[in-house]
């Protein structure tokens, strides 16, 4: 599916002091930063860092305690749940849908926020769920249920189903969690032509040389707070993977590949020797 997005259409997200507690702990403190319009942002962080939580906000699935989401300039606190849908797709890591579900159904279900009155499909609701389908290379076994898919093909669908939301942004969380190198890559290359074509991508994820190779900024996150955010070049460094990750690593850029993090050792002496 073509994304025929123009400038106007494209949005552009603006944090601002955004905190977010469950309960008495601290998940996100004091957060500011922006997006621009067809970037593809890399969340990075040891876990617990706060990325998962920062994306719910986004989506509205959690309510900051403080600060203010703008979505090309309005107030996500004051549109409506259906109305952030329409702009934002959420892709979590795992599948909740029934495993019984066939594919083409699941990815109809990205069709949601656009339907009026009682849930029918129209004509034009299976012509865009079919193209988003076909950009993901799924026909093969779109008739099959979702149990009977490997991690891959799952996260394909997923993506399908956002891509049939036809929204404006996309919140990824852990896109190649679980997958084997060749899906990492296929992946990883359908968020960067995605992007290229005008969608804003967020995605949450561990691999740091992937989102170094992919993403046009990186935003790292610890204990709930931005350590350093930019392009990745400016931002992945040995001093900061050890701050960061308690972790010492080999930092290099080979040519055609860009940088390559190699963790080596835990910064209190394990790992390889």
């Amino acid at each position: 599916m073509e994304c025929s997005l123009d400038c106007e259409s494209r949005v552009t997200i603006k944090v601002e002091g955004l905190s977010y507690r469950y309960n008495s702990a601290s998940a996100l403190d004091g957060l500011t930063f922006e997006v621009e319009r067809g970037e593809l942002v890399g969340l990075v962080g040891p876990n617990g860092s706060g990325k998962t939580t920062l994306l719910k906000c986004l989506s509205r699935v959690l309510t900051p305690c403080s600060g203010a989401i703008l979505l090309d300039g309005r107030d996500i606190s004051k549109m409506s749940l259906l109305e952030v849908a329409r702009i934002c797709a959420s892709v979590p890591s795992e599948f909740s849908a029934d495993v019984n579900l066939p594919v083409v159904d699941a990815v109809l279900l990205g069709r949601h926020p656009h339907v009026r009155g009682v849930w029918w499909e129209d004509e034009r609701d299976e012509e865009v769920a079919m193209r988003a389908i076909e950009r993901m290379k799924i026909s093969d076994f779109a008739r099959r249920r979702l149990g009977e898919l490997s991690s891959g093909e799952k996260q394909r669908v997923m993506l399908a189903k956002a891509l049939a939301q036809e929204a404006k942004v996309l919140l990824v969380d852990e896109p190649v969690a679980y997958l084997d190198i060749r899906y990492q890559l296929e992946i990883m290359e359908i968020l960067r032509t995605l992007a290229d074509d005008g969608v804003t991508v967020i995605a949450a994820m561990h691999q740091l040389s992937l989102a170094a190779r992919y993403c046009d900024k990186l935003i790292v996150l610890k204990k709930g707070r931005i350590v350093a955010c930019g392009k990745p070049e400016e931002v992945i460094c040995e001093e900061l993977i050890e701050d960061v990750y308690g972790v010492k690593a080999f930092v290099q850029k080979l040519p055609s590949v860009g940088l390559v993090v190699i963790p080596v050792a835990t910064v209190d002496g394990g790992g390889v020797r």
